[in-house]
């Protein structure tokens, strides 16, 4: 006697009633009420992804309006009904692929066949998969049957592009929508699915299949055969990822730690090791996508920054690190060599990463700056209670030098990166620098020898004996000026700028930039 045809796991394990339906247990609901109130749709129209349970949910309705006894929800997988369904030689259980009969003969075969009662079942079931794939002639040849079919008719229309279906069919039917299954429910059946088939498989690999799968069960049924054929009897997350290309879960942490700390060569180096493994650089970047993505929702939630990424971001950060990852993928899938182009992506990144808005940078100074005295010869400012300690720093106040002043005295503080604050100040462009006050800090690009000068006007206390005469560290003047400022602002802007303050000088009060 000849052995049993062997049956890929989507078949053997395709589900057979609505309790073995996984991941969609909204449809499953709603399909188990209608049935138990005897209130069916004469139409039902099920729209999901490919491998979401559309077809088996048609043939598990078919079945439940068909058995013995029914309509009814719990049916009994021995009824010969059930069976025949099952083997497809029911005769009033019609299945139609719409993709391979899409002409309008074929809807008008469908019409016809709708006017013969059913032979041996209470219900004459059509099944029409894909059926956005029909022409708009079958379609408008099936409006009035699918309108007002005969008593003993069902259609059940499943697609996975609800957008091809015409609005006056839809309109006429009953929309069910299958969603994407998650990861962990996808990762769960396969550990239930490899211990009933005697398979050692490690959890790092169910879930790389999970992830692969795109949420879909059939495609992970379906990656899990291949998988077996070529591991055997013991599945490791290796040789997953061996075969699809995969980077592992500790590779796409340690990449946005590299990115989020700004450690480049670190970022080389995996990127080194993607091509020398073989790996898909346009899934590592999905995956990477996907990380970053978690990052900026807990940002949101823990009120505007996140280290789970591996070093402190601010949304606006982790959202510019997003958006430079998407716009990469284009010049990855169509660029002449992938490995330059995702390579150029990453490093670019860090750059986003590790860069602010100027409005954020003006925010930070300002708040920083909220101690100075508003007129000469006022006390502090102490801050307000709910300004926090850590941004606003009282100021020391320093007696007055003697001697005129003639023209504004400015503080100039230089980045000590230059590259870093010229693409801050690109990305204002012409903003213009709003003034606080008259004598609260302001701050003005001044581009002079190729570089980038943030100047602050000092206090009213602090003056120059000689006008026209610079200070620079270690000289009086210059010390009295930065001990008159607050400690907090020359710390805000050695954080948020990297600059120290390397003059004092006089400026002519036409040379800042007007307020508005």
């Amino acid at each position: 006697m000849a052995e049993p045809a062997f049956q890929v796991i989507a078949r053997r394990w395709r589900p057979r009633r609505f309790d073995e339906l996984v991941g969609q247990e909204h449809i499953v609901r709603t399909l188990r009420n209608a049935l138990t109130s005897k209130q069916l749709a004469h139409a039902y129209l099920f729209v999901g992804p490919r491998g979401t349970g559309k077809t088996t949910t048609a043939r598990v309705l078919a079945k439940a309006l068909n058995c013995s006894g029914g309509p009814k929800a719990d049916f009994s997988l021995d009824d010969p009904v059930c069976l025949a369904i099952e083997a497809g030689s029911c005769l009033d259980v019609i299945e139609i692929d719409a993709a391979s009969n899409r002409k309008l003969e074929d809807a008008q075969k469908i019409r016809e066949e709708c006017q013969f009662a059913p032979s041996n079942c209470p219900y004459k079931v059509f099944i029409i998969d894909e059926v956005h794939q029909l022409t708009k002639e079958a379609f408008n040849a099936l409006l009035k049957t699918l309108e007002e079919p005969p008593p003993w008719v069902k259609f059940i229309l499943a697609t996975t592009e609800a957008d091809k279906v015409l609005p006056t069919i839809t309109s006429r039917c009953q929309r069910l929508e299958f969603h994407p299954i998650s990861e962990e429910v996808i990762a769960a059946q396969l550990t239930r699915i490899v211990k009933a088939d005697g398979v050692t498989a490690d959890q790092d690999a169910l879930t790389a299949i999970a992830r692969l799968a795109n949420g879909g069960m059939r495609d992970s049924q379906s990656i899990l055969d291949q998988v077996i054929s070529f591991a055997g009897k013991k599945v490791t997350e290796a040789d997953v990822l061996s075969i699809y290309g995969l980077a592992s879960a500790q590779q796409v942490q340690d990449l946005g730690k590299a990115i989020a700390t700004g450690d480049g060569k670190t970022v080389l180096a995996l990127c080194d090791a993607f091509h020398a493994e073989g790996r898909d650089l346009l899934r590592v970047l999905a995956d990477l996508q996907g990380r970053v993505r978690q990052t900026v929702l807990d940002s949101v939630k823990s009120g505007g920054t996140s280290a789970l990424l591996g070093g402190s971001l601010a949304t606006e950060q982790l959202v510019r690190l997003l958006e430079c990852l998407q716009a990469g993928e284009q010049g990855i899938r169509q660029g002449l060599s992938p490995r330059a182009n995702f390579e150029v992506t990453l490093l670019k990144a860090i750059e986003q990463s590790r860069s602010r808005s100027i409005d954020s940078l003006i925010k930070d100074i300002a708040a920083a700056a909220a101690g100075l005295p508003r007129e000469p010869g006022q006390k502090k400012i102490n801050p307000s209670p709910a300004t926090p300690a850590a941004e606003v720093v009282a100021p020391r106040v320093a007696e007055p030098m003697p001697g005129p002043v003639a023209e504004p005295v400015v503080l100039v503080a230089k980045p000590v990166s230059v590259s870093a604050a010229a693409s801050r100040v690109d990305e204002a462009e012409e903003l213009p620098i709003p003034q606080l006050s008259e004598e609260e800090a302001i701050i003005a690009e001044n581009r002079e020898a190729e570089s980038f000068n943030f100047v602050l006007r000092a206090l009213p206390a602090v003056t120059v004996a000689e006008v026209g005469k610079a200070s620079f560290p270690g000289e009086e003047d210059f010390d009295h000026a930065v001990a008159s400022l607050p400690p907090g602002l020359a710390e805000k802007l050695r954080i948020t700028l990297g600059a120290e303050f390397t003059a004092l000088r006089p400026i002519a009060a036409g040379k800042l930039r007007k307020p508005l």
